[in-house]
């Protein structure tokens, strides 16, 4: 019984422990020029929901799963276009190769750490394969990516088991996501202070088309932070190249970024690119030992893909070219904010003989109103 009340403390966990810390758009910091959605999160973009299961418990293990779903009914039957950019390569994200050739998404996205991949596929595999009309189903192409949360977590323990993603999957909603030390995010470390899931929107004006992006972040790596431009980690003086945390730049980012602008896997793939730059606007170098990944998918109902081949010919509507760019300004503010709000919502942990310490907020507030970035 050990597990179920696990979950169940889980799902308590993100509504009561994370509830009292502000955004940092409440405390003045407005990063770029677009507006936000009304839950400035990937749940802005219609459809889509999250779940998580947090996973605490004595103090070695801290560890859990976040997934993301594209829409609300049978993805293997009704695929989305997808596109995945590989930044940096070392990581594991099973699925990479189906979504590359044939540009679409067939399961939800799920997030976990490094060495519960394989579990959290098979449970992908199983929530596939129950689902209504898939009885004749011989291949599932599960999504999972990683990051690694050994500072914190007993990642060798493996302490995620498939009921663990089956749960995630089974309570995702839409609304407000839960940030900070909660699902895939516990155990994870950002910048040389507690990480964790991190979530932002933008929205186009209607003459640039009214689209919606939204990104999910899950936080696990270092370089020199910066929030909106002002050196932080300088400030701080807690970056990588610093001795006492020379290794801080290494871990990895799962970058997940949603639009319902109606967008091929080619177009989505330039977006996804995108979505780097908003990394390295908070100052991620993503380095040698980081496993950089940005999925990118569109919700656009004209654009999904049936299954069963009812005719020869796909008829899609797709956005031109020439009206791309404004999406990619999106990408890039919703990101950078996404990376931010997770260190702004984490909390201090200890686990594991170890401690990671959640951003001084009150000091980076100081530091914006110096630098004459708090607005009011």
């Amino acid at each position: 019984m050990r597990y179920p009340l696990l979950i169940l403390i889980s799902l308590l966990m993100g509504t009561f422990l994370h509830a009292q810390k502000a955004r940092p758009a409440a405390l003045g910091i407005r990063i770029g020029v677009l507006p936000a959605g009304p839950y400035n999160a990937i749940t802005d973009v219609a459809g889509i929901s999250v779940g998580q299961v947090t996973l605490i418990h004595g103090d070695s293990v801290r560890t859990g799963v976040t997934a993301i779903l594209p829409h609300t009914g049978n993805i293997f039957q009704e695929k989305v276009p997808a596109a995945i950019y590989l930044a940096n390569g070392f990581g594991k994200l099973v699925g990479y190769s189906q979504v590359e050739e044939l540009g679409n998404l067939e399961t939800p996205i799920v997030l976990t750490n490094t060495l519960s991949v394989p579990t959290a596929a098979d449970a992908l595999i199983d929530y596939t394969l129950t689902q209504p009309g898939n009885a004749q189903v011989r291949s599932v192409n599960p999504l999972v990516g990683e990051t690694n949360d050994g500072g914190l977590n007993d990642i060798r323990g493996r302490h995620l088991r498939k009921e663990h993603v089956l749960t995630a999957i089974a309570e995702a909603k839409p609304g407000p996501v839960t940030e900070g030390n909660v699902g895939a995010g516990t155990g994870t470390r950002c910048f040389g202070f507690k990480g964790g899931i991190g979530t932002a929107s933008r929205q186009l004006p209607a003459n640039l088309g009214g689209y919606t992006v939204g990104v999910l972040v899950q936080t696990n790596f270092g370089g020199v932070l910066q929030i909106d431009g002002v050196p932080v980690g300088v400030e701080l003086r807690k970056f990588y190249l610093q001795e006492q945390i020379a290794q801080s730049a290494d871990g990895s980012c799962m970058i997940v970024v949603a639009t319902d602008a109606p967008l091929d896997a080619r177009n989505l793939k330039r977006l996804a690119k995108r979505a780097m730059l908003g990394l390295g606007k908070t100052g991620g170098i993503a380095s040698n030992g980081s496993g950089d990944y940005v999925v990118a998918f569109s919700t656009a109902a004209q654009l999904r893909v049936p299954y069963r081949m009812d005719r020869p010919l796909l008829a899609q509507e797709v956005l031109h070219n020439d009206a791309i760019s404004p999406l990619f300004l999106a990408v890039i503010e919703a990101t950078e904010e996404a990376i931010i709000n997770s260190l702004f919502a984490a909390r201090t942990m200890h686990a594991n003989g170890h401690t990671s310490e959640e951003l001084p907020v009150d000091k980076v507030l100081e530091m914006m109103k110096k630098y004459n970035r708090l607005q009011q």
